[in-house]
């Protein structure tokens, strides 16, 4: 079957090592790695989600789609305290990590095959589990990811109706060695550190264990299901 497949945010450093990795597979005729520096798509203009989704129904039907995106800092920290939130950094938070997926996901979603296996993932965090909230803090990133972690679930719901086989998650990567954390790894065991192509090898292998049963759930990079 002519396949591809689509990865989203592909020159972030998990991204980028995801969408090699899919290239270099043979699993897929053509890998599609789009970003806002490679190819204009930027998750928080719905127009430029539109147009990369058109580009990619010219060719062959993805049958994975991976969402590699997200903000944590990028000119604002982490709340410490509900006296450090604002406006600003709560919106922007949800723009680019739940409002962005969910819109990849209207655009995407359409493309995929309904009678056979196919995987829409997007990366998630730990931190955005409800249940596992011991800390508490990080207020607009925890509650952004929370958001996400649900519009996931709701599409798995509705595609077990239209696209029985079609797979939905989130995945937990771990702490990766990214811009993203670079800032907070402080205390952070070596061996729990990983290596972006360490980290898509991990990801990609718990999609590949995935079923229909696990759709709308979210995973650790060590296939561990998180809690909501």
């Amino acid at each position: 079957m002519r396949n591809s497949a689509v990865v989203i945010g592909a020159s972030g450093g998990i991204g980028a090592a995801v969408a090699e990795r899919l290239g270099t597979s043979g699993r897929f005729e053509v890998v599609h790695a789009l970003s806002r520096s490679r190819t204009g798509l930027d998750l928080e203009d719905e127009a430029t989600i539109a147009a990369a989704a058109a580009r990619v129904s010219d060719g062959p039907a993805p049958t994975l789609v991976f969402v590699a995106t997200g903000v944590l800092h990028d000119g604002h920290q982490p709340e410490r305290t509900h006296r450090a939130l604002t406006s600003d950094h709560l919106l922007r938070d949800f723009r680019v990590n739940a409002v962005g997926p969910a819109l990849v996901a209207k655009h995407f979603l359409p493309l995929l095959p309904r009678d056979s296996r196919a995987v829409f993932a997007a990366l998630s965090a730990r931190v955005g589990s409800i249940g596992d909230n011991r800390l508490g803090g990080w207020h607009a990133y925890r509650a952004s990811k929370a958001a996400l972690n649900m519009i996931l679930r709701n599409l798995a719901i509705e595609l077990s109706r239209t696209h029985p086989q079609t797979i939905v998650a989130g995945l937990h990567p771990g702490t990766v060695d990214t811009a993203l954390s670079a800032p907070f790894r402080k205390g952070v065991d070596p061996a729990k550190l990983f290596a972006p192509d360490a980290a898509a090898g991990r990801l990609l292998a718990v999609l590949d264990g995935l079923t229909s049963a696990d759709s709308g759930r979210v995973f650790d990079w060590d296939g561990l299901r998180v809690p909501e």
